[in-house]
């Protein structure tokens, strides 16, 4: 077309080196309608859409975020119930919600459950207790136990919410540490049956053992595919620690009671489990804090603190310094022209989320807390990028819970010296080795990084999003 060819190639090694860090504008284009869509769904129909998102779980955003979305709007979370739970998400009617309608939490969501399981458990249904749900149900007892400390027999034992902040308690009402007992004596009273059985000749009338089950059943399917010794399967069959296939749902008829069983619903003493142990058990099983916020535990200390709300972030002045807390919710480091290293990080602090920019010059001391620690409280400076738009230019990140534990111990002096303390962070930076693109775009030698400490093993279920190469 006229143009020489060192232009062309000059032109040409542009377009090659933005393909590290462009974006394809038939993508953005192609996002068009269902956005369009999903606009209006959550204006009318805000339930139905936020309970299709969950059940579905599209997009970066965890799961947790999108129920306290929920909570903004005015639609009511639904505690896990095992009468009234199904496999997807669903929505019921709640007078006392604002929208007038609720959401269901999925028995799909308790941690190790498989699809069998819940849809024996949906099958047998209705249950009036814990020994009828444990003969007819038929899941294992790891199960039965998440079920009982993720909430899912409360509405059968009227089980109240949680502790009181008093810690009193009126006397003679079953809790959910009295059901964990129970599980044990049906667990227990379910061997010696079996025990008595075998010796009684009972045993070769029924299969060996749960791994026997899942054999059978395996052979089946994969005779035709078996390669190797024989008895291949069997060896995997055993070792597998996966949750055992349940049998089908061949009756729903109500166990016959003969009396010789562990009691029904009987009284410990143990107290209820606190709010902060039903929201901590709800993350361990369901990956949810639906009961309450993670940040209600440290609201109090934050308010000592002076953090700023996500709520309140539009009623401050652009290049004020601040501090915001929250949930980790999302890390992301794209490429960008520049080569240098930039780590987008948001929090959620209940009333939103809170968007924060680390450059490099605060990587060196902070990038290890930001990418090991899901608890986080973090100091910037508020940046406007729009008429109701704001996020803040990081300038320092602290954990939550260990600034938590100095304000119980030694007080609000104490946080401030230790956030006056910056750390050494990572030193000798040309030393480091530099990530090259195949297109010739050179990475930050920040971008190798790897997440400081096992303070993210410690939680159980993976509650935020990372992007591609983010270290944390």
């Amino acid at each position: 077309h006229g143009y020489s060819l060192p232009v062309v190639e000059g032109i040409w090694k542009i377009l090659e080196a933005f393909a590290s860090f462009g974006f394809c504008k038939a993508h953005a284009a192609a996002f068009a309608l269902p956005t369009y869509q999903s606009a209006w769904l959550k204006a009318h129909w805000p339930a139905h859409f936020i309970a299709g998102v969950l059940t579905h779980d599209p997009g970066m955003y965890p799961k947790r975020l999108i129920l306290d979305d929920a909570r903004q709007l005015g639609i009511a979370i639904l505690g896990l119930d095992v009468n009234t739970s199904e496999k997807a998400y669903v929505v019921e009617r709640a007078d006392a919600a604002p929208q007038g309608y609720g959401i269901r939490l999925s028995l799909s969501e308790v941690k190790g459950i498989n699809e069998g399981e819940v849809d024996r458990i949906v099958a047998a249904r209705p249950y009036h207790s814990l020994t009828d749900f444990w003969h007819r149900a038929g899941v294992s007892r790891p199960i039965v136990e998440r079920l009982v400390l993720a909430g899912g027999f409360d509405a059968i034992y009227d089980i109240e919410a949680a502790l009181p902040d008093d810690g009193v308690r009126r006397r003679g009402r079953v809790t959910r540490r009295d059901l964990l007992l129970q599980v044990a004596e049906l667990d227990r009273h379910a061997r010696a049956t079996e025990r008595a059985g075998r010796g009684r000749g009972l045993a070769a009338r029924r299969p060996a053992n749960r791994a026997s089950v899942r054999l059978e059943t395996q052979l089946d399917a994969q005779q035709a595919q078996l390669v190797g010794p024989p008895g291949v399967w069997a060896r995997a069959a055993a070792q597998s620690r996966a949750t055992a296939a349940p049998t089908p749902v061949t009756s729903v008829q109500l166990a016959l009671e003969l009396g010789d069983g562990p009691g029904e619903g009987e009284v410990s003493g143990l107290p209820e489990m606190t709010g902060e142990e039903r929201m901590r058990a709800e993350l361990e099983i369901l990956g949810l804090d639906a009961s309450r916020h993670v940040m209600e535990t440290y609201a109090r200390f934050l308010d000592e603190l002076g953090t700023t709300r996500s709520a309140d972030l539009l009623s401050r002045r652009s290049k004020a310094e601040l501090l915001v807390a929250g949930v980790k919710v999302a890390t992301q480091t794209p490429p960008i022209r520049s080569g240098r290293r930039v780590i987008f990080l948001t929090l959620d602090d209940a009333t939103g989320p809170v968007d924060a920019t680390f450059f490099e010059d605060a990587q060196g001391p902070y990038a290890a807390t930001v990418f090991h620690s899901w608890l986080l409280v973090v100091r910037g400076e508020l940046r406007r990028t729009g008429r109701r738009g704001v996020s803040l230019r990081a300038t320092g990140c602290w954990e939550l819970p260990e600034l938590f534990a100095t304000w119980q111990q030694s007080g609000l002096d104490a946080v401030h010296e230790a956030m006056a303390v910056v750390p050494e962070g990572f030193d000798g930076v040309d030393r480091r080795r530099v990530l090259v693109h195949s297109s010739g775009f050179r990475m930050s030698p920040y971008s190798d990084i790897t997440p400081a400490g096992e303070a993210t093993r410690d939680v159980a279920r993976k509650l935020w999003h990372r992007s591609p190469g983010s270290a944390g």
